[in-house]
């Protein structure tokens, strides 16, 4: 059994190309407890998701998580599941595909875009192989989360060198840690939650949710509170909000270990019985739309809000498609490909070098 994966095919002349890899998360192929049974257990198996020893948790995910879990998060995936698919999925796609026109039109030289997960699929190895076969020898890869965490930033990275770990010809590889201050980002932000706030009005507080964390990975290490927080400073400041006009929470809690604080459940009970006027919430960690906005932001956010007195709710989407947020993407790409992309290319010169190519593996050819 070879160790190695199979190389594309090559033939001498063909031009080496630059490729981004967007890397998300991922999502269930389906809304079905079988779907879901398979998605978590790819999903719940990355140690940097958890990191729990792997005797116990072994145990405890085979044996009750994937027992029960699957049906009930099933259930929340079709109430948010579309005609094309999973809203992630569908959003993401949409990403690739503006950002591949985008940089188009701006450079001449051909630069491929390909969606890759983490977990589910489009897997993390179908981008990199679409990619190789098209020839980029040079690569980005672009995980799609602002803010760095080690249980989503860094196993997107991972994904990817498990794959290198098996390439025999690697090519030039460059990874974007992150981009929760950039200018870009923050902007596109701003501009998104303006656009709403002309549709739909200021709220009298403003609720930045970030995705939860254990609070154990702060203390030994992860970067990710201390980001989340300035993305929030920074997009307050954009905004001209002052301090009681907005408030930085963090939901999706898994388990019973202590997670980053405040929780947002209970941030957003508290403001419905404090009989707050008019509650926004938005979600500047998640570049697409998906369950953790779509079911438990806009649903049970809700439901938790007026049940406990609140009066007007309303979230404010994803940066998901926007022409912000594509600019913004195409900016921050950019900032990491110096020297990559040739200002001077052209389809002739291009065209001409790879003439010489061929001409030269024919000489070699004949002396072997």
């Amino acid at each position: 059994m070879k160790y190695f994966n199979s190389e594309p095919k090559y033939n001498h002349g063909d031009p080496a190309k630059v490729g981004i890899i967007l890397a998300n998360l991922g999502t269930p192929d389906q809304p079905t407890a079988k779907a879901l049974r398979k998605y978590l257990g790819q999903f719940l198996m990355d140690r940097r998701v958890v990191e729990i020893p792997r005797f116990i948790w072994c145990w405890i995910l085979h044996c009750i998580i994937l027992v029960f879990r699957p049906s009930a998060s099933a259930k929340k995936y079709r109430q948010v599941w579309t005609s094309k698919g999973s809203p992630l999925l569908v959003n993401a796609k949409k990403q690739k595909e503006l950002l591949r026109k985008s940089i188009a039109k701006t450079h001449k030289q051909p630069i491929e875009v390909e969606l890759g997960m983490s977990y589910g699929n489009p897997s993390m190895k179908s981008a990199f192989e679409s990619l190789r076969k098209k020839n980029c020898t040079k690569i980005l890869l672009f995980p799609l989360y602002p803010q760095y965490a080690a249980s989503s930033s860094a196993s997107a990275m991972d994904s990817l060198w498990r794959i290198l770990m098996r390439t025999r010809n690697v090519p030039e590889i460059r990874t974007i840690r992150h981009y929760h201050d950039h200018p870009a980002y923050i902007d596109a932000l701003k501009n998104s939650i303006l656009s709403f706030w002309g549709k739909h009005g200021k709220p009298s507080k403003l609720i930045m949710s970030f995705h939860g964390i254990p609070k154990k990975s702060l203390m030994e290490g992860d970067p990710y509170h201390c980001e989340c927080h300035k993305t929030g400073r920074l997009l307050a400041e954009a905004l001209k909000l002052k301090d009681n006009d907005y408030q930085v929470c963090f939901q999706s809690r898994f388990g019973q270990a202590e997670w980053l604080k405040p929780y947002f459940s209970e941030v957003i009970k508290g403001l419905g019985e404090s009989k707050e006027k008019y509650v926004q919430v938005v979600c500047p960690g998640f570049s697409s739309d998906c369950l953790e906005t779509l079911e438990e932001i806009n649903m049970e956010g809700l439901e938790i809000y007026k049940s406990n007195g609140g009066m007007d709710y309303k979230y404010i989407p994803a940066l998901n498609d926007n022409s912000w947020w594509i600019k913004a993407m195409q900016e921050i790409a950019e900032s990491h490909m110096h020297g990559w992309i040739d200002p001077l290319w052209s389809e002739n010169m291009q065209k001409k070098q790879s003439q010489k190519t061929i001409a030269q593996a024919k000489k070699i050819k004949q002396k072997l």
